[in-house]
């Protein structure tokens, strides 16, 4: 079915609580931030603990690296450098393209007590086979998310 011949659809805006939500139902999303001033996405598995979404990563890789560059300074006083990034999930029906899409926007921090780190391997596991010794926290600051819904197949929607 291509979109053309899809039945009609509508959008319903979510609330922030029902967002995340939604976010804990799936385990795969993409993260977005800035590489060498482009943007750049990757797909990624996570969990949403608490209200933060948690995301393993390896040595080398581009996130791992941006967040510890922008690891809090040692001097007191010293505010943190924290990069912003967004991540998306959803579950959308590729027949009916019916679902819903999740865009969280905050800052993401490396997790670097040794405890948390060991807390957040038990709670997430590699979505592939590789050495995955870094984790990072999303902190929302912006959750923003769409569902899709059947429409009228014909306007007005008021008279649905």
């Amino acid at each position: 079915m291509s979109d053309t011949t899809a039945p009609p659809r509508r959008r319903v805006e979510l609330t922030r609580a029902e967002s995340l939500r939604l976010l804990r139902t799936v385990s795969l999303g993409r993260v977005v931030f800035t590489r060498r001033a482009l943007p750049a996405i990757r797909p990624v598995n996570h969990v949403v603990d608490g209200g933060d979404i948690v995301i393993r990563t390896h040595e080398g890789a581009a996130l791992a690296g941006l967040t510890a560059q922008a690891a809090p300074a040692q001097q007191p006083g010293a505010a943190a450098r924290r990069v912003v990034v967004a991540y998306e999930a959803d579950a959308i029906d590729p027949v009916t393209h019916l679902g819903w899409s999740v865009v969280v926007t905050g800052y993401c921090m490396p997790v670097t007590d040794p405890d948390e780190l060991a807390r957040c391997a038990a709670l997430l596991t590699p979505w592939w086979d590789d050495r995955m010794d870094y984790a990072v926290r999303i902190r929302p600051s912006l959750v923003t998310g769409v569902r899709l819904v059947p429409g009228c197949p014909h306007p007005p929607a008021a008279a649905c």
